[in-house]
């Protein structure tokens, strides 16, 4: 399903943004509630090629029989992405003694953000290199992964407006199985939703 106009977006989010609202998510990408619904839950991501800061090229099938925590951010943002990716670090402290479990950061600012700059906002938040993943690639495969894979929204915000240069992007971390499928989301704004994605995590890695 891909996004409707820039235009609806910037509508839909508001014209006071003025941080974006903390990125609300954008209709028809929006799960309102704290659950995943029914038809959300066992979707599989699509196969990807993206690099890594290391250099690597990263596929799915590298994180395939691992347990993955995936976001979406942008190394300029200003607004959530610093909350999500504290959020994530504070993820990989908590779950340190998992060997099973990976964090995945996907850049929705390809361009901008080379595997040299996203090394070094990784190295901000002591990114454990073998453990955390932050990826970037080619625009149009990213945003095709973001919406048609994960299901969420990455859109610019209109240019002559206060927010050029802003990317509307959901701040929603999803969980991902052993076998590829997307077992939940979560926004990172609301407490009882990270509560749940720990408890989550604990269930999928001790189903080996």
């Amino acid at each position: 399903m891909k996004l409707k106009t820039a235009a609806v977006l910037t509508a839909l989010l508001g014209s006071s943004l003025p941080a974006l609202s903390l990125a609300h998510d954008i209709a028809p990408f929006t799960v309102l509630s704290t659950t995943i619904d029914a038809q959300a839950k066992g979707r599989t991501v699509p196969d990807f090629s993206l690099q890594e800061r290391s250099g690597k090229n990263i596929t799915l099938a590298d994180l395939r029989g691992k347990v993955w925590i995936a976001d979406f951010v942008y190394t300029s943002c200003t607004d959530t992405c610093p909350f999500q990716t504290a959020d994530m670090a504070r993820l990989q402290d908590r779950w340190r003694d998992e060997s099973d479990l990976r964090l995945v950061s996907f850049s929705v600012d390809p361009e901008h953000d080379t595997p040299k700059v996203l090394s070094r906002y990784a190295n901000r938040f002591k990114a454990d290199p073998s453990r955390w993943l932050f990826l970037t690639g080619n625009r149009a495969a990213v945003s095709h992964l973001v919406e048609d894979g994960f299901h969420l929204a990455v859109t610019p915000a209109l240019k002559g407006t206060n927010n050029a240069g802003v990317i509307l992007h959901s701040p929603r971390f999803v969980l991902i199985d052993r076998q590829g499928r997307i077992h939940g989301y979560y926004d990172n704004r609301d407490p009882k939703a990270m509560q749940r994605l720990h408890s989550d995590v604990a269930a999928l890695v001790e189903n080996k």
